[in-house]
Parts: structure tokens; C-alpha cells; sequence
């Protein structure tokens, strides 16, 4: 049985493209056209490789959680629920204040769609951010197992908490904010954050 053809084109840079121009301009904003000339592809060829365009976004979802979103996990590995805060604050200030970025958080500027099509989309955009939410709420569940926090706070809404102020602030950065107005912000959510009188950190 004869091979097929050999991809000429990287994959990985592909799927990078695909990331950026959906990160820009949301799922529905994104034309079939559009992607396959960022990708330098042509349509067979992305429906080879990543099959149809809403399969290509979730790999671009992929991408995106390995790559500029990674910053949330690696803040979950501070030794206290304060650091863990203050990191997940900076990196995503980082992130959206990256000059490589399109502006925004893709699992917020990406669910705005409003043809019913986009349904699974918005779904799947959903299901992602409610899984950000509850890795932060088990590493705070920890923290209130670990003493670090006080008995009274409730782990799911700290989680809760934190994340809306994470996304808030990619809403704000996609309308245009500067770094100094988010780290203001970060600096008076962290004013209030429960802890057993750990020492503050400047962000």
C-alpha cells in the first residue's frame, strides 16, 4: 500500500498560528481562510493534521494551558496560599502585558460567541475554566488542611475569588488597562486575603 504524502509544514509552528489568530479574534471571529494562511496551509492539509476547526481550537486550547496560561500551575506549587496568589497575580499580568499577546485571556475572550453553532465551544470554554478553578480550590483545600489558612475560609470561594479577579483583569487588559493599573488591582485584592499573619510580599 503506497505512503501518503509527507507533511511539509511544521506542526507545531502551525498550531502556534492557529493559537495566536484564535486567541485574537474569539472562535467565531476566526475564518477557515483565515487560519490556513496564518498556518501557511491549505484546507485538506488542516483537516489532515488537526481535523475540522473546532477540533483545531481545543488543540489551540492545549496550547494555549501548556504554554502563555502555564503560570497558573506553576503557581500552585508556592508553599502557601498567599505566594500561590501573588504568583498567579503577576503571571497573568505577565501574560496579558506580554508584547507577543493578543491582548485578553483566550478561556474568557474566546467564549464570546453568540451563533447557537458555538454552543460546544462556549461548553468547552466553560469546562476549562472550571477546571482552573478547582485545581486552585484543591491546592487551597491544602493549605487549609496544612493550617496555612484559617479555619473559616471557605476553600471554593478563595478559588472563586481568585480567578475572577485573574479574569477580570484580562478583560481589563484587553479594553486597554496598562500593567500599573492590574497590579494595582492584584495589590488591594491581596489587602484582603485570609492568612495566618504570613509576611507580605511586594508583587
Amino acid at each position: 500500500m503506497p505512503r501518503g504524502r509527507p507533511r511539509t509544514f511544521d506542526l507545531d509552528r502551525a498550531l502556534d498560528a492557529a493559537l495566536l489568530l484564535f486567541w485574537r479574534h474569539g472562535y467565531e471571529g476566526t475564518s477557515l481562510a483565515a487560519l490556513t494562511k496564518a498556518m501557511d496551509i491549505n484546507v485538506p492539509s488542516l483537516y489532515a493534521a488537526f481535523g475540522n476547526k473546532e477540533s483545531l481550537f481545543r488543540k489551540a486550547l492545549d496550547r494555549y494551558i501548556q504554554k502563555p496560561a502555564s503560570y497558573l500551575r506553576k503557581a500552585l506549587e508556592q508553599p502557601t496560599a498567599r505566594r500561590v496568589a501573588e504568583k498567579a497575580f503577576r503571571g497573568a499580568i505577565d501574560m496579558v502585558m506580554h508584547p507577543g499577546h493578543p491582548n485578553g485571556c483566550l478561556l474568557v475572550h474566546g467564549a464570546l460567541a453568540t451563533n447557537p453553532e458555538a454552543n460546544s465551544i462556549r461548553k468547552e470554554l466553560n469546562l476549562r475554566r472550571a477546571a482552573a478553578e478547582a485545581a486552585v480550590r484543591r491546592r487551597f483545600e491544602r493549605a487549609l488542611a496544612d493550617g496555612d489558612l484559617p479555619n473559616t475560609v471557605d476553600a471554593a470561594e478563595l478559588a472563586r475569588y481568585l480567578m475572577t479577579v485573574i479574569w477580570g483583569m484580562s478583560v481589563q487588559a484587553a479594553g486597554g488597562a496598562r500593567r500599573a493599573e492590574l497590579q494595582r488591582v492584584a495589590q488591594f485584592a491581596l489587602r484582603s486575603w485570609p492568612s495566618q499573619k504570613q509576611k507580605r510580599r511586594p508583587l
